[in-house]
């Protein structure tokens, strides 16, 4: 029984560390083009101002 609840508690670190690194890797990909989270990334003409990624 004690195996179990070491292994349980050992597996809530685990989805803490992922939680974390999930964040961080969400944080980079919805991060502009020029660093900055303002909203003035310059958007290429001819393609559409929503739903574009650079």
């Amino acid at each position: 029984m004690s195996t179990e609840v070491a292994n349980l508690e050992e597996l809530r670190g685990e989805i803490e560390e992922l939680k974390s690194l999930v964040n961080t890797l969400l944080n980079i990909i919805i991060e502009e083009s020029d660093g900055v989270q303002s909203g003035t990334a310059p958007i290429i003409g001819g393609n559409p101002k929503k739903g574009y990624s650079m």
